[in-house]
């Protein structure tokens, strides 16, 4: 018996197949796999001496020469097989002795993509790398979260800061970018810079909806479509929920220093390999410099913070991070691009818009018996009701707008207790929350209730056999679905504990107990961003909003706003926004329009609208509308504004003009339809270059539709503003005329009577 072994050098998909070959006896083939290596391995019935010859195959049927110099292998004696005179083994004893096993591997490996074979040593590497054995690679991320030169945060002392009013950052900002969007307003309006004075500029404020990849690349296109016209540099703030999230993180980094157009282009290279495709992740993870790079949020979590649950919205972070925040070519990945913090740096000097990053987190009342037994004004709400808790991050700080209380950005992830934060044993704090975390956060669409999940379901539900009575029985039990979540939502340190008494009376008990914030896409509340940007303070006076949502009509995101205003007392919400609702008739529709018409005293004619709303709508408030809950809501004309109509927005008590722009099929770009298109699911992680293109020229086909209304009800704003302020500043001169008067009169009488001299 000898062994004799080669390597296979035939390539794929034919290597690793195992061969019977005779070579003086009977020889089997096996293929046995040590990591990139094949070995072909040869059982014979040979003399020994034959241990070092060259492996030759022999075909069937050959004669003379067959390799071996005409010297014929010495017969081996063998009582129990019968072998033919030329020594080769019987048809039987080859069946017994060939390796099963290996033939069906070997077919298993004709089948599986080659890719497959390499997973394990990946991930036998990955787990090596994340053994925090010295010198691995969690050894040095956990090592360098305690430099202060990486991580310069570790050493900064934070408090919790309780108050409705903006961070003292925020406000200065605010300052410097108010010079900044007078210049750009000028450009965009086409007048002179010396007519622009910085009060009159209309704070405005951008935001892109939720959608996963579709929100990502179609807000992007529609940011670059204002950013070309100059709308874009004339915002204040812009504001994401999942999607738009990314984009906002991409644009505020080395890969899109803030250039849409770069960003477009980084889609093309980026976005043609699914996010979870092993071969792809795997060589992320598992090489120098993507690992570090993408596993120190990881690995700083679970050292950190042992009691944090690490869980699938963390993972999918990562494999998102992988996909986004690194370029083409993989290695010029920055460190700089890993913390949220860092982005005050574009914006700092007021001259980029401030992003407004958002997530909710689900609070879900206690039993009736708990709830009596709290103290009394600790609940809101009746106990069944379940309700989303907005939390929103700026470059400057992390905060919830129902607690009045946040944190620096950049002391995100550490703990805190007392509204003081708790430095670790060694006398350091943890570095910031890193930002592929929060990208899994931001986009963690799929954390969604049962009841959202049925809700997409549903029609398949519908139109099966037991379609009626499952969908009633589901239907039943809708309370209680919305409150069971599937996959976990990912968790940070609750920055609130021990603050019993100094937040509002509003807060549910359970701020004051959890020990972390269980956090997910703010799409499970609203999918546009809306409410942090009607945070007081903010006094927002146009929103744009770019919705690029699965169904828009049917969700009324802009509709679902009305009930945050009427909660929050919100003075200038154009209540009544949103979808035309399906019970309202095409005449009542053509009748508002007519209404807006007729009092603008604008001579056109307005085409009365479908069931729909068109590529651009424009609604504006009153300051005079009562948006409580017991208020009266206003008429129906003023809610929705006509294609030329700008005289409600001028009107000195007009509220909030929102102009809404969905992501919608356009008949300049055939072909394309958000509601028919099967890539532009919510769920596709993959987009082509040329189904990039056709997203981005959907978006600015649409933009472009609206681009006229939009500056026409921004020029109203502006002209409204400086109207104000000039009748303001005529009031104030005439009261201080007045006091001269009165001082005059006042001193020239005490003169007369007593001669005194006045100088």
């Amino acid at each position: 018996m000898y062994r004799a072994s080669r390597r296979i050098a035939s390539t794929a998909p034919w290597r690793g197949i195992a061969l019977a070959a005779g070579i003086g006896g009977a020889t089997t083939l096996a293929y046995t796999s040590t990591r990139s290596r094949a070995r072909l391995r040869l059982d014979s019935s040979a003399p020994a001496e034959w241990a070092n010859r060259p492996v030759i195959s022999r075909k069937s049927g050959s004669s003379g020469n067959d390799g071996h110099n005409g010297q014929q292998p010495t017969k081996h004696d063998d009582s129990e097989s019968s072998q033919d005179p030329h020594g080769a083994a019987s048809p039987y004893e080859l069946f017994s002795r060939f390796d099963y096993n290996s033939l069906a591997e070997s077919l298993a490996k004709m089948v599986v993509p080659s890719w497959v074979l390499a997973i394990p040593d990946a991930m036998h590497k990955l787990q090596d790398e994340l053994s925090m054995a010295p010198w691995s690679l969690s050894w040095e991320i956990w090592e360098l979260a305690h430099d202060p030169e990486a991580n310069p945060e570790i050493v900064w002392d934070a408090n919790v800061r309780i108050s409705n009013d903006l961070c003292a950052e925020e406000r200065q900002y605010l300052e410097k970018r108010k010079g900044k969007t007078a210049i750009a307003l000028a450009h965009y309006l086409g007048v002179p810079e010396s007519e622009v004075h910085p009060e009159d500029v209309p704070v405005i404020a951008m935001c892109g909806s939720g959608g996963g990849l579709r929100a990502l690349v179609a807000g992007t296109s529609s940011y670059f479509s204002a950013q070309q016209a100059g709308l874009f540099d004339c915002a204040t703030y812009t504001a994401g929920v999942s999607g738009s999230c990314w984009l906002q993180t991409l644009y505020y980094s080395s890969i899109g220093q803030t250039s849409h157009s770069r960003l477009i282009d980084h889609f093309k290279d980026r976005l043609g390999v699914h996010i979870a495709f092993p071969p792809a992740a795997l060589s992320l993870l598992s090489q120098a410099p993507t690992n570090r790079f993408l596993l120190s949020g990881i690995v700083e979590k679970m050292k950190g913070v042992p009691d944090a649950e690490f869980g699938l919205v963390d993972i999918y972070g990562t494999l998102l991070a992988g996909r986004l925040l690194v370029p083409k070519g993989e290695l010029r990945v920055s460190d700089w691009d890993l913390k949220i913090s860092n982005q005050r740096y574009f914006v700092d000097m007021g001259d980029q818009p401030l992003p407004i990053y958002s997530a909710v987190r689900h609070e879900i009342p206690e039993s009736d018996k708990k709830a009596r037994e709290a103290p009394p004004g600790a609940r809101r709400r009746p106990s069944k009701d379940d309700y989303f808790q907005w939390f929103e991050w700026t470059p400057y700080e992390f905060f919830c707008e129902e607690l009045a209380a946040g944190i620096p950005t950049w002391a995100v992830g550490r703990t805190f207790n007392g509204g003081q934060n708790i430095m670790r044993e060694n006398g350091l704090f943890l570095p910031e929350i890193k930002v592929p975390l929060m990208m899994g956060i931001w986009g963690s669409a799929f954390c969604a209730t049962l009841s959202h999940y049925y809700k997409e379901i549903r029609p398949a539900v519908i139109g099966s056999g037991l379609g009626s009575s499952l969908d009633q029985l589901l239907t039943q039990k809708d309370e209680d679905m919305t409150k069971v979540h599937p996959f976990d939502p990912a968790s940070i340190p609750n920055y609130a504990l021990g603050l019993r008494g100094r937040l509002p009376p509003t807060c549910p008990e359970s701020i004051h107990s959890a020990s972390h914030l269980r956090l997910m896409d703010a799409g499970m509340s609203n999918n546009l961003p809306i409410y942090p940007l009607l945070r007081p303070g903010r006094d927002i006076d146009v929103i744009v909003a770019f919705d690029a949502s699965a169904d828009a009509a049917s969700d009324n995101w802009i509709k679902v706003a009305e009930g945050y205003a009427r909660q929050r007392q919100i003075k200038g919400w154009p209540m009544g926004a949103g979808w035309p609702p399906k019970d309202e008739s095409s005449e009542q529709i053509a009748k508002e329009f007519d209404h807006a018409r007729d009092l603008s005293q604008n001579s056109g004619v307005l085409a009365a609208p479908e069931h729909t709303l068109g590529h651009c709508t424009v609604w504006v408030g009153s300051k005079t509308e009562s948006t409580s809950d017991g208020g009266a809501e206003p008429p129906a004309p003023r809610k929705r504004l006509g294609p030329d109509d700008d005289s409600h927005v001028a009107h000195p008590d007009a509220g909030i003009a929102v102009v809404y722009f969905p992501l919608t099929a356009n008949e300049k770009v055939p072909g394309v339809d958000p509601q028919k298109s099967e890539f532009l699911s919510t769920w596709n992680f993959i987009y082509t270059p040329e189904e990039i293109e056709s997203v981005v020229a959907l978006a600015k086909a649409n933009f472009d539709e609206g681009a006229e209304q939009t500056k026409r009800t921004i020029r109203a704003v502006w002209q409204r503003k400086k109207q104000l302020r000039l009748e303001g500043e005529k009031r104030a001169k005439e009261v201080r005329r007045r006091l001269r008067m009165r001082r005059g009169e006042s001193l020239g009488a005490v003169g007369v009577g007593d001669g005194d001299h006045f100088s």
